[in-house]
This record gives structure tokens, sequence and C-alpha cells, in this order.
């Protein structure tokens, strides 16, 4: 049986927790950040887990994370 790739996109966008949750970045950091509060830019560096609606999706992409 041959192996199941990795979407390698999705790789380096998501990281496992210890309890085998998804942890992804907030999006919307990248520019245009002047018009944007500093509370609204502060609260976007943090990580966030990933929806449980998307995450058997994400598994499948991720099979070996």
């Amino acid at each position: 049986m041959p192996k199941m790739k990795t979407s390698r996109a999705a790789a380096k966008r998501f990281k496992k927790t210890g309890t085998g949750q998804l942890v992804r970045n907030k999006a919307y950091k990248s520019h245009i950040l002047t018009k944007k509060s500093t509370k609204r830019k502060r609260n976007l560096r943090k990580d966030i887990v990933t929806d449980a609606t998307n995450s058997k999706v994400m598994k499948k992409i991720l099979p070996y994370l």
C-alpha cells in the first residue's frame, strides 16, 4: 500500500496540541495594519484551536501530523 501524501501547505500552517487538536494562526495580520486598532492586532497574534467542523477534513490532509 502506498503512503499517503501530506499537504505541505497545510503542514506549514497547522500544529498539533498534546490532546490531538489542531492549532492555527489567525488571518488578517499581514498588511494594511494602520487602520486596525492596537487591540485588534494584539488579539490576532494569538493561536486558536481549529473548529471541530474543519478538523475531520484537516486530519485527512495531514495524516502524519
